[in-house]
């Protein structure tokens, strides 16, 4: 990478700086980020690399586009009619230099870089979207000496896709991608914005828990690619919570922003019978998948993978039965993945239309879990299975650190 970019800028390969931005996987805690709730995530050791230079002025592409609304902006771009993670990478970059500007950021210099995600890996539901707007962001502070903090990035970053890619996703992927700790869960309180790391206990004398005894996790492809915006679902769902938490908030006499996080439990409880049927799914999912992170939290911190894992496969049900995620394909691709050997738990990762399936198993049964997982699933969807990279269908990953310029 390094001698790709001296070559393109003309300079030094010993000037070529590196952003190293991990893909994330959500445990637990899905969808209930952009509501406020409390999640938990970590990177995995796949994700993006951006290698660049100071490009020794201030032009930027389209920085002049970046200024106005995103419907202008990207009416100037050959890429408007896709979908945010389908759009060509540099709209991220265009969208970094949005948000940089909009702190109050001057940007005297530019970048000259080349960007590569994991060969091979469809990062569809690993959020590659986040993972690379986080890159061109710390690229370009580290070229223009800005110190920002990993809060601030997390601001910038939601930004980039809700402002200016316009898609409705919370703060979840960009938080995990700039907090995570390697071998840690991040735990984090969507509302609060505070967070915390919760680090396996330490190994005591003749004591082995199952986090220290040696964990993997699986990524299972299913070769579905439908873009997120283009599924009226996601949005949608979004729409669906904010009309439960109004229900909820004017029954119980709260005024506040209706969002799930400030109806209390007991409001909940009192009060559902008001919701029609679709939106007291959405909000039985916001509460229920809550206290399973809560839960999973104390599970992590025992080491108990077990009890992790089970928490894990509860999340994934809701998510199709109350949030009504996924699609034939996944849910079979999850249902293989609960059958596979030494596997913990297993559930959709990311919005769950498209994309992947994530799992934790024990690392001494990971190889043939894997294998088993790749040869159920091309018996059941032989044509998606065959879109897939046999080498990459299935990736054995370890957890992650936080984004970083190396």
């Amino acid at each position: 990478m390094k001698k790709v970019v001296a070559e393109m800028s003309g300079l030094g390969s010993e000037e070529v700086r590196v952003v190293v931005s991990p893909y994330r996987i959500c445990p637990l805690g899905a969808h209930i980020d952009h509501q406020g709730g409390t999640v938990s995530a970590m990177t995995i050791n796949r994700g993006i690399l951006l290698g660049f230079v100071p490009s020794g002025n201030s032009q930027v592409e389209g920085v002049d586009d970046i200024q106005l609304s995103k419907h202008t902006a990207k009416s100037n771009d050959n890429n408007s009619s896709k979908s945010p993670e389908e759009c060509s990478w540099g709209s991220y970059a265009r969208g970094a230099v949005y948000a940089l500007h909009r702190g109050g950021n001057h940007l005297k210099q530019g970048i000259t870089g080349f960007i590569y995600g994991s060969e091979g890996l469809d990062s569809s539901g690993l959020s590659s979207s986040a993972a690379v707007g986080v890159a061109y962001l710390l690229a370009l502070e580290s070229a223009n000496n800005l110190t920002i903090s990993p809060e601030e990035n997390i601001e910038y970053d939601r930004l980039i896709e809700n402002d200016y890619l316009g898609l409705k996703n919370g703060i979840l992927d960009q938080s995990a991608i700039l907090l995570s700790s390697y071998g840690c869960l991040t735990f984090m309180n969507c509302k609060s914005k505070e967070h915390k790391l919760i680090h396996p206990p330490k190994l005591l004398d003749n004591h082995k828990t199952q986090t220290n005894n040696g964990y993997k996790i699986l990524l299972a492809l299913s070769g579905l690619k439908q873009a997120l915006t283009n599924n009226p679902g996601y949005n949608h769902r979004v729409i669906e919570c904010q009309e439960a938490a109004r229900v909820l908030l004017r029954a119980s006499g709260k005024v506040a922003e209706p969002l799930l996080s400030n109806v209390e439990p007991e409001a909940y409880e009192a009060y559902k019978f008001k919701l029609e049927p679709n939106l007291a799914k959405r909000a039985e999912h916001y509460f229920s998948e809550n206290m399973r992170v809560i839960k999973g939290v104390e599970a992590w911190a025992s080491g108990s993978l077990k009890d992790f894992g089970k928490l894990i496969s509860l999340s994934g049900f809701s998510s199709i039965q109350n949030y009504e995620c996924g699609c034939e394909p996944l849910i079979q691709l999850h249902e293989i993945l609960l059958r596979a050997p030494g596997v913990y738990g297993a559930r959709f990762s990311g919005a769950g239309f498209r994309g992947c399936c994530i799992a934790f198993v024990d690392a001494d049964c990971a190889l043939e879990a894997a294998s088993f997982v790749k040869n159920e699933y091309h018996k059941l969807q032989p044509k998606l299975a065959s879109q897939i990279n046999p080498e990459t269908a299935v990736l054995i990953c370890e957890a992650g650190d936080c984004a970083r310029v190396i």
